[in-house]
C-alpha cells in the first residue's frame, strides 16, 4: 500500500484527500519511484478547481513534478538502476500520470538523472519552471545576448526561472511585479531592473530602460490591462509570449501597437516542448548544464510536509511567496 492524494469533487484545497492504494508493478516502459519531494504548480490548483485545460474523471490524482529514488524498472527500460536519484519531467496529462504519491510508476522517457548537487526539494522544483522559461525565451523567442526582456509575474517560480534563463543567455531581464515589496528579492534573484506595475508608469519605465528601440521580447503570465503598456514599450517586430492569464480583468487588444509595430502576440503552453522530443531534449541539455554549472538554481519559497499538502495549496494560492512551493515526503 502507498499513500496518494486525490480529490473526489472539484473545489477548494479542502477537497484533497490522503488515501491508501495498492500500486501495481511498473508496466513496460515505466519506472517505479519512491518520491522524496513534490513541486507544486498553479495548474494543479486549476485542475482541482475544475478550471484546467484538462478535465479529469473523478476521483483524480494531481501533480506534475517530483523527485525521488528508483525502486524498480519495468520491461524494456534500460539506463536506470535501483537507488538512482531522479526527477520527473511533467507529463502532458496530469490525470494519467499524477505525482502526488509516496510511490508511483512513471514513463521512463520522462525520468531524468539530475546533478547530484541538487537537494530533493530543488530537484522536484526544476522541470516545470525551467522548461516553461526555456521554451518561451530560447526556443520560441530566440533571446539574444545583450537584449532586454520583460518578465511579468516575476516572483513566481516560472518568473524566477525566466530571470535565470535570460541571464544564462546573456540578456537583460526586466522583472515586473505588482508591488515594490518583492523588488529586493527579485534583484537578488538576478533581475537587472525591477518595475512595480501598480506603483509606477510601466510603459515609461520600460522606455527609460530599453531606449527608443523598445523591447523585442515580453514573457507574460498576466494579460489583462498590462497588455497596453507592455505593447506600447515594445520594439518594431517584437514578440509577446503569453503563457498564462493571472489577471481577472478583461484583456484589451492593443490594436494600435500591434499594427504600428507589426507585433506578434504568441500563445504558449509548455506542452509544445513536452510533445516534441527534439525540442524537449535540447531544453533538457541546456537545463542540466545550467544546473550543473550553477547558473540555474531553483528558488524555494517554502517546504511543507506531505500531510499538510492542502496547506501548501492554500499558501500557493495566497500569492505572497517568492519562488517554488515544495512538499517533502520523508
Amino acid at each position: 500500500m502507498t499513500r496518494i492524494v486525490r480529490f473526489h469533487e472539484f473545489g477548494t484545497a479542502d477537497v484533497l484527500r490522503m488515501e491508501q492504494v495498492d500500486l501495481p508493478a511498473p508496466g513496460p516502459g515505466q519506472v517505479r519511484i519512491r518520491v522524496k519531494a513534490l513541486g507544486l504548480n498553479r495548474a494543479e490548483i486549476l485542475m482541482r478547481s475544475g478550471t484546467y485545460i484538462e478535465t479529469p474523471a473523478l476521483p483524480s490524482g494531481l501533480g506534475l513534478e517530483a523527485a525521488g529514488i528508483v525502486e524498480q524498472a519495468g520491461a524494456g527500460v534500460t539506463g536506470f538502476n535501483a537507488g538512482d536519484a531522479v526527477s520527473l519531467i511533467p507529463p502532458v496529462s496530469m490525470a494519467q500520470w499524477p505525482t502526488y504519491a509516496e510511490v508511483l510508476n512513471y514513463p521512463a522517457e520522462l525520468v531524468v538523472r539530475h546533478p547530484p548537487s541538487l537537494s530533493w526539494e530543488a530537484a522536484a522544483a526544476t522541470w516545470m519552471q525551467y522548461l516553461t522559461a526555456y521554451g518561451g525565451l530560447i526556443d520560441i523567442a530566440g533571446l539574444a545576448a545583450g537584449e532586454p526582456v520583460v518578465i511579468t509575474a516575476a516572483s513566481s517560480s516560472v518568473g524566477l526561472a525566466a530571470i535565470q534563463i535570460a541571464n544564462l543567455a546573456g540578456a537583460m531581464p526586466i522583472a515586473v511585479t505588482r508591488h515594490s515589496d518583492k523588488a529586493e528579492a527579485l534583484r537578488q534573484a538576478g533581475a537587472h531592473h525591477v518595475i512595480a506595475s501598480e506603483e509606477e508608469d510601466l510603459a515609461a519605465r520600460l522606455r527609460g530602460i530599453a531606449g527608443a528601440a523598445g523591447v523585442r521580447v515580453v514573457f507574460d503570465a498576466v494579460a489583462g490591462p498590462l497588455f497596453e503598456p507592455l505593447t506600447e514599450a515594445m520594439a518594431v517586430g517584437g514578440i509577446l509570449i503569453e503563457y498564462g492569464g493571472l489577471s481577472a480583468q478583461p484583456t484589451p487588444f492593443p490594436l494600435g501597437s500591434v499594427l504600428g509595430k507589426s507585433l506578434t502576440l504568441r500563445g504558449y503552453l509548455v506542452h509544445e516542448i513536452l510533445r516534441d522530443e527534439r525540442r524537449l531534449r535540447a531544453a533538457q541539455r541546456c537545463i542540466l548544464d545550467g544546473l550543473a554549472g550553477g547558473a540555474l538554481s531553483p528558488v524555494i519559497a517554502r517546504v511543507f510536509p506531505f500531510e499538510r499538502i492542502a496547506d501548501a495549496h492554500r499558501y500557493l494560492e495566497a500569492n505572497q511567496h517568492v519562488g517554488k512551493v515544495v512538499v517533502s515526503i520523508p
